[in-house]
């Protein structure tokens, strides 16, 4: 079996539905990943996902949504939240072709920085062009291949669970010494490496870290 990582981003509106667009648009909350999706046969979807920030600002966009017909969120800063709300043309669309198809998406699906989404397919190579060719004629969605190559579900592929972004500042850790033991480096040496402030660098190694000993406990 193999695998195939791709990034998907709605084409023209911006968001795959109006309700993502005000989460990923609000400040004071990140969308960090999907941990399952769903569409219903009464064509809503069901979702599990994952964010942080603002707990009381999403559950006030959620309740001022008409599309959300129900949600319910567990934890703090860091928070799960499993909704259900009414699909649009094109997220019924995207969800309908992947039920379809003849390959497996392997969950989470992370959120990029850009509003993205990192989603990692398991299949054959003719299932993967399949989807492919239907995608690349759906005018609503870009679809952009990362890697691909033979799958090992006994290796995990830390690589894949990170934005490209996150693994900037991972090889920058590593490299500057903040890995080290004894530890060599900081905040500051990461984010001057990097380019960035010091608190945007500890954010990511934080959900660096949460990602990958996620995955090697999972």
């Amino acid at each position: 079996m193999r695998y195939l990582t791709v990034l998907v981003r709605p084409a023209e509106t911006g968001a795959f539905h109006p309700l993502g667009r005000a989460l990923s648009e609000d400040p004071s909350l990140t969308r960090e990943a999907i941990h399952h999706v769903e569409l219903l046969d009464d064509g809503t979807v069901l979702l599990f996902a994952e964010g942080s920030g603002d707990r009381d600002r999403y559950e006030e966009i959620m309740a001022d949504s008409p599309a959300v017909l129900d949600y319910l969120v567990s934890g703090e800063r860091q928070w799960m939240a499993v909704s259900q709300f009414e699909a649009t043309e094109l997220a019924e669309r995207i969800l309908d072709r992947q039920r379809e198809s003849d390959v497996v998406v392997e969950t989470p699906i992370y959120f990029t920085e850009d509003g993205a989404l990192r989603i990692t397919y398991l299949g054959s190579d003719p299932a993967f062009q399949s989807l492919f060719e239907d995608v690349a004629a759906d005018a609503g969605v870009a679809f952009e291949v990362v890697e691909t190559g033979e799958y090992d579900p006994e290796q995990a592929s830390f690589t894949r669970l990170l934005t490209a972004r996150q693994r900037e500042v991972l090889d920058a850790a590593v490299a500057v010494g903040y890995y080290d033991n004894p530890r060599t480096a900081t905040h500051e040496d990461v984010a001057e490496r990097v380019g960035i402030a010091p608190t945007t660098a500890g954010e990511h190694l934080r959900k660096i870290e949460a990602r990958v000993f996620g995955a090697l406990v999972r």
